[in-house]
């Protein structure tokens, strides 16, 4: 786990570094940029939940899951979704149909979106759905 998180932690600083250099992007006034950044990245997290919620809630560790966000042991929850993280397969936003979607979006928001946040976003979100397919990749090779 600790792995995988220096990982797209790596590849979201280095991406938004190398992105913030192409623009010229590098003052304080650049922020949201980065906000958005941090965001993107977290929102494909939110499928866990939609799995756990929606999808799938008659499943053992999403009964546990469930009921420890009900008993307020959020910590725990959390430590139970990242451990089972690899039984949940049908996950919405980690899907082909979606990574080619938020592709598309990608690349109409970069080339005419002039809001900072919503590139950001977009970016976060895109990198760690790749690297996330990446690691999984070859996750299920090394097997």
């Amino acid at each position: 786990m600790k792995r995988e998180l220096f990982i797209h932690t790596s590849f979201l600083i280095s991406f938004f570094i190398l992105f913030s250099l192409l623009k010229g992007w590098l003052k304080f006034s650049y922020w949201p940029f980065w906000l958005g950044g941090l965001i993107g990245s977290l929102l494909p997290l939110l499928d866990h939940l939609v799995y756990v919620f929606f999808l799938a809630p008659q499943e053992l560790s999403s009964q546990r899951a469930i009921y420890l966000i009900r008993n307020k042991n959020f910590t725990g929850a959390l430590r139970l979704l990242i451990e089972t993280r690899q039984e949940r397969t049908n996950l919405i936003f980690h899907s082909n149909t979606f990574l080619a979607v938020i592709s598309i979006l990608t690349f109409w928001i970069l080339s005419s979106s002039g809001s900072l946040i919503g590139t950001g976003l977009v970016l976060g979100a895109v990198i760690y759905l790749l690297v996330d397919r990446a690691l999984s990749a070859l996750y299920h090779r090394s097997l």
